[in-house]
Formats: structure tokens, sequence, C-alpha cells
């Protein structure tokens, strides 16, 4: 491996950890920081795709705000973990990277799924060109359904 690659999937692995502390801390800005200029969050389930930080910071306030009164018990802490990290094709202009989640609160496991995720560089950072999330379950009495 040459020292290029070193690089760049150490750095895949902090814009992983920055958005995590971003998600688990509620800041919309640092979250929408992790992504590009042209940068896509994607949602399984029907949601539209939001691209770009100002769309996903947006769009991500817009639909907390849009909850029923009735789905909004704000946990007291939520913990993201992210395990099994696989690099697929990792090339000076384009990373290709999967992962799995589990959210934990006050419930304990909330809920859990995948990652599949294209990062590039810009300005010294690799950024997500593109981020699918995939919600593979939620606990009976999940506090973020």
């Amino acid at each position: 491996m040459e020292l290029w690659e070193l690089d760049a999937r150490e750095s895949v692995r902090q814009t992983l950890s920055d958005y995590t502390a971003a998600t688990d801390s509620f800041d919309l800005a640092a979250l929408a920081q992790c992504f590009g200029p042209d940068g896509v969050l994607e949602f399984t389930g029907g949601a539209q795709p939001l691209i770009g930080p100002a769309a996903i910071r947006t769009g991500l306030a817009a639909a907390m705000a849009n909850e029923p009164e009735s789905a909004r018990r704000s946990p007291s802490y939520v913990r993201h973990h992210v395990a099994s990290i696989r690099f697929g094709s990792v090339t000076p202009e384009r990373t290709e990277v999967s992962s799995y989640f589990a959210v934990y609160t006050d419930v304990g496991l909330d809920h859990w799924g995948r990652y599949r995720d294209v990062l590039a560089p810009i300005d010294g950072r690799w950024l997500f060109a593109h981020r699918r999330v995939r919600v593979d379950g939620f606990a009976a009495v999940s506090l973020m359904r």
C-alpha cells in the first residue's frame, strides 16, 4: 500500500467519525460540512435525496421540525456505533466504503442499519460525494422512528 492510500483511508475514517459525532450531538452544521459541494445524502425508503451541504442542513432541520408532537420523545443521549468499515475501491480520486451502524438511546438499542458511501478529496479532506443510509430495523420503543 502506498503512502497516499494510507492518508486517504485515515482521512475517510476521520470523516466517518466527524459525521457520527455530529449526529450524536444534533450538530447539523458540522454534519453538512462532511459533504462535498454536490454531496448527496440519501435515505432509503422514499425520501428525496438532499444535495449539497446547505440543502442537507436545512432538509434535516425541516424533517426534525415536522415530526408530529406525539413522535417527539427526545432522548437524553444518542450514541452511534459504526463498525465493520470496509474499503472497496480506493483510488486517488474516489473511495467506496461500506459500514454498519447501531444507535443507542435511553431505550437501549434504538435502531440499526448500513451506510454505503462514496468519498472524494476536496481541499485536503475526503468528503462524502454520496452517502446512502439504510435503516434495517427499529426497537419497538424507538425514540427515533
